[in-house]
């Protein structure tokens, strides 16, 4: 029957098709290992993690159902488990025990019950249940929006390269847009199909999303007030684009100012103070209109050290610059968040393989093209390191004997010869763009140099769990915070800490309690932390899912 696989009857049920799923059963267990995960149940279940069943169909008979498969790979995003593969380093017997069941599902298992779920392809309509909710439980109208390239390392698939700012390279990958609150913490995202601009998954898909997820808490129809904020970096900048916008949809834009000339007198800076997340902090703010194109704009600036003036524009009409600026500079909270997700939770990582074939009717920029423009480039740029060379020749000529001058006459002779070969290969060039398309269709491209995309609805379901979890870590630390002096240092690894901890499973039957006593943190300012932590999720009285039992928590220690 396989390691820890004590219940033989529910097993052998299941395995003749006489068995939808098998019951979620506690018993009494002393120093069951990671049971400490258990408190992050309540947060899982108020993030939407057990609302799939609204929106995904159960799984066919057998021993494990839906809900099992979700609270068990929420439990390993939060556990660091990060691929199934790694479930055959854990004890599977110890990590039943905790869900109520005799063991966990092999890799195997696993895998085709996670198939299963892939295959209803509803993870978009997943996402957007949650966005929805979270964004109105939130009243949220800032939405701060940024891309992350997924790098691909294989050979399978045939993807656009995008250049990429953490490896400082242009290198292939898919790139998934995100959409997060002030905080970081994310509320929907979106994968393109062939690395699509910013602009463009804003336009497109982000837009109509957030004006359906908003209806119900934004301004009306008459107000004078943007429908929602959104701030991005550099990337997405186009005023005309800002200006159609708020035209279009009502949507105010906060971003940085490209290509600035000039200075504003540092006279005309004064003292604002400011809250950047919960800090406060005095910022030497200005604010003018500006003429960007055929569109005017609120500008800001924030005088720095060495007189660095830093620029916002916006389009909102009212908001005070004394906000603007922190919630422009709030953005690093979703840089951290992609960086936290790549560290703990594997945010990159492919969940299945193979690849799937995108719209032959989408247009895309011509590799040919792309090739021939940058050889151009080149060449270009090695003309002009040789025409610098032939200046400073001519220079170095002025002032030499008679006998010197002919050497560097010949010198110069030489330079202007390579100077006019590269000149004709560059006008062969461009005659080349010229009659080569910069776009193209996909159903264009050679069989062999067409894109293709890497399998989205598997990836798109698994980061809805990582983003379930994040958002679940995150609360439990909110709650910590008032109890623990270094939270912004260590207050996360305190939570890992605590939910990986031993815990003590004693359920009460009679009574429907489940009674969860987690063990002894390693110092006494932890096992504050973990003794307030169970005392506000007590007052939560969640029952375990599949269950009548209401959990109880308590720390060993008193």
């Amino acid at each position: 029957m396989g390691v820890a696989a004590d219940w033989v009857l529910e097993r052998i049920l299941a395995a003749t098709g006489k068995l939808q799923e098998v019951p979620t059963v506690f018993g009494h267990h002393q120093s069951v290992e990671h049971a400490g995960i258990l408190l992050a149940l309540p947060a899982l279940i108020s993030q939407g993690l057990l609302q799939a069943s609204e929106v995904y169909q159960s799984l066919k008979k057998g021993y494990y159902g839906l809900d099992h498969i979700l609270l068990l790979l929420a439990f390993m995003a939060l556990l660091r488990i990060r691929n199934p593969e790694q479930l055959k380093t854990c004890k599977p017997g110890e990590l039943g025990r905790i869900m109520g069941l005799d063991r966990v599902p092999e890799v195997k298992c696993l895998r085709e019950k996670l198939s299963e779920i892939v295959a209803q392809n509803k993870a978009e309509d997943f996402e957007r249940h949650l966005s929805k909710q979270w964004i109105e439980q939130q009243a949220c109208l800032y939405f701060y929006i940024d891309g992350h390239v997924r790098i691909y390392y294989g050979g399978q698939a045939t993807l656009q390269k995008k250049y990429v700012s953490r490896q400082k390279l242009c290198l292939a990958g898919t790139t998934e847009y995100w959409v997060n609150d002030q905080n970081g913490n994310p509320l929907m995202f979106f994968i393109g199909d062939l690395n699509e601009r910013l602009k463009d998954a804003i336009e497109q898909h982000i837009i109509p999303a957030l004006i359906e997820d908003t209806k119900n808490i934004a301004p009306g129809e008459d107000s004078t007030q943007p429908r929602f904020t959104i701030i991005f970096d550099r990337e997405g900048y186009e005023p005309a684009f800002f200006a159609k916008l708020w035209e279009d949809h009502r949507v105010a834009v906060i971003t940085y100012r490209k290509n600035i000339k000039d200075k504003w007198d540092k006279t005309d800076f004064k003292s604002v103070e400011t809250q950047v997340n919960d800090a406060k902090v005095i910022m030497q703010l200005c604010e003018k209109p500006v003429q960007l194109g055929k569109a005017s704009f609120r500008e800001i600036r924030k005088l720095g050290t060495g007189d660095h003036q830093t620029s916002i524009i916006t389009t909102h009409p009212t908001l005070e610059q004394a906000i603007i600026a922190p919630q422009m500079f709030s953005r690093w909270t979703q840089e951290n968040f992609f960086k936290y997700l790549i560290a703990e939770f594997d945010f990159d990582k492919m969940v299945n393989y193979g690849i799937e074939i995108p719209d032959q009717n989408k247009v895309v920029v011509n590799p040919a093209y792309s090739k021939l423009y940058q050889q151009r480039k080149k060449l270009i740029e090695k003309r002009r390191r040789l025409e610098a060379q032939l200046l400073e020749a001519m220079e170095n000529n002025i002032d030499q004997s008679m006998n010197e001058t002919k050497k560097w006459l010949q010198k110069q002779a030489v330079l202007k010869e390579k100077i006019e070969e590269l000149q004709v290969q560059i006008y062969q060039k461009e005659n080349d763009l010229r009659l080569t398309p910069s776009k193209i269709k996909l159903a264009d491209m050679p069989e062999e140099m067409r894109y293709n995309r890497l399998k989205k609805e598997s990836k798109m379901f698994m980061n809805i769990i990582k983003m379930i979890a994040y958002r679940a870590e995150t609360a439990l630390f909110n709650l910590i915070k008032p109890f623990y002096n270094n939270q912004e240092k260590d207050g996360r690894q305190i939570i890992q800490t605590i939910l990986s901890s031993s815990a003590n499973l004693q359920p009460d039957y009679d009574n429907n309690i489940l009674h969860v006593t987690v063990h002894s943190q390693a110092t006494p300012r932890a096992n504050n932390a973990l003794k307030h932590l169970c005392e506000e999720l007590n007052q939560t009285e969640i029952d375990y899912p599949l269950t009548k039992l209401k959990l109880v928590f308590k720390s060993l220690v008193p």
